[in-house]
């Protein structure tokens, strides 16, 4: 798009400069309005101007494709097993392809992953499109990208979804690259408006502040990463079949640039907070790195992990590895036990979708309370201690 002032029309009232989402890219020089090179012409000063004199001009783009073939999820493969959010996105997947009255397909790639495939069925999938070689045994960007680019093109889907997993916010832009369209990044929210049928992407925005829902009308397909643990896992309906097909490509190893020479081992303790059932999670509200340390005794008791918020990783009290929230991990445990955790929007994107919530913190307006399934008002120190106690209690009298 690009934008326009028409500067006879130009009163100087400094409403576009006010309405600018962008800092610096409408100023107002000798009482008229002036675009710098800040400017991104996403035209939200149009809308402000009370005399009319900002035009935006939107260039045509070409017609969408006619993309019959439905909604793909890209089914990820781990150490072997299939990404549980993969089964997660075959889940929302198939609720969109209904509400659009098409099919649901997955897409499966690797070296001898075709039994797979069954379970891709068994959660919803119609079609599973199988792309196999030794090629793909391990994850690169350039054997990936271009059979899932080349096979996209073939078949034109609607709606392509990936998780938002390292490896797949590698793999999403490179695709979406290669077919000229755009892509939404670690979405929270997938719906189908009512209206047009267009894909509705709502994703953090803002540094967490406001929630933006995004659509993609002019390019097809619509490509979304979706983050793990946001969406629920379809219940598995064991014996359910569709139809595989196999995808001849010619992707060779002579032409991948990267190699894999070996795997290393892992350089810190890892931490598996997306696949934990518990979470101790602390946050300022314990004072000191040390606060971290009774924090661990309970999550061992619980047969847990702990977890941490993001002040509390930038005050170098524990490793990243712990984070939770927008920018740290995604999670939906059974238990998630927030202590001095005060509750930012940025935390509870990442934890909110846990089974039981328990919040304990000394201030009782905290905004960690109004998700807490359960809340202790209280100093984190004199309380975690006592469920320590009670929880060793119980234990030593069930043996």
């Amino acid at each position: 798009m690009a934008v326009r002032i028409n500067t006879a029309e130009c009163t100087g009232c400094g409403l576009c400069v006010d309405s600018c989402p962008f800092p610096g890219a409408v100023e107002i020089v000798a009482d008229k309005a002036v675009l710098t090179d800040q400017c991104t012409g996403c035209g939200a000063c149009e809308a402000a101007c009370p005399v009319s004199a900002i035009e935006v001009e939107r260039k045509s783009e070409k017609e969408p494709a006619d993309t019959s073939s439905g909604i793909w999820v890209y089914a990820e493969v781990q150490r072997g097993k299939l990404a549980t959010v993969a089964l997660e996105l075959l889940g929302k997947g198939r609720e969109l392809a209904d509400e659009l009255g098409q099919g649901l397909a997955a897409v499966l790639i690797g070296s001898e992953v075709a039994g797979l495939a069954d379970a891709l069925f068994e959660h919803g999938a119609d079609v599973v499109y199988l792309a196999e070689g030794e090629v793909f045994s391990q994850y690169r960007t350039e054997p990936y990208a271009q059979v899932m680019a080349d096979l996209v093109k073939q078949e034109n889907p609607s709606i392509v979804l990936i998780g938002a997993t390292p490896n797949g916010r590698d793999l999403g832009p490179r695709v979406a690259a290669r077919l000229e369209t755009g892509l939404t990044a670690d979405c929270t929210g997938l719906a189908i408006d009512a209206e047009s049928g267009l894909l509705q992407q709502t994703r953090p925005a803002f540094g967490g502040n406001i929630m933006a829902t995004i659509i993609c009308p002019n390019r097809r397909p619509q490509m979304a990463t979706v983050r793990p643990h946001v969406m629920p896992c379809p219940v598995a309906q064991p014996g359910r079949r569709g139809e595989l097909v196999r995808v001849d490509h010619d992707v060779r190893e002579a032409d991948v640039q990267t190699k894999v020479r070996e795997l290393a081992g892992q350089v810190r303790q890892f931490v598996d907070l997306e696949g934990a059932e518990v979470i101790v999670a602390g946050g300022r509200g314990l004072g000191k790195p040390e606060g971290f340390e009774i924090l661990a005794e309970l999550a061992r008791e619980l047969g847990g992990v702990v977890g941490a918020s993001r002040a509390t990783v930038d005050a170098e009290w524990i490793g990243k590895e712990h984070q939770v929230g927008q920018t740290g991990k995604t999670v939906a445990p059974k238990l998630y036990i927030a202590c001095g955790i005060s509750g930012a929007i940025q935390h509870l994107a990442g934890m909110s979708n846990s089974d039981v919530i328990v919040a304990i913190n000394k201030d009782p307006e905290a905004p960690i309370f109004k998700v807490a399934t359960y809340g202790i008002v209280g100093n984190v120190h004199e309380v975690v201690p006592q469920l320590l106690a009670q929880l060793r209690r119980r234990r030593g009298a069930a043996n």
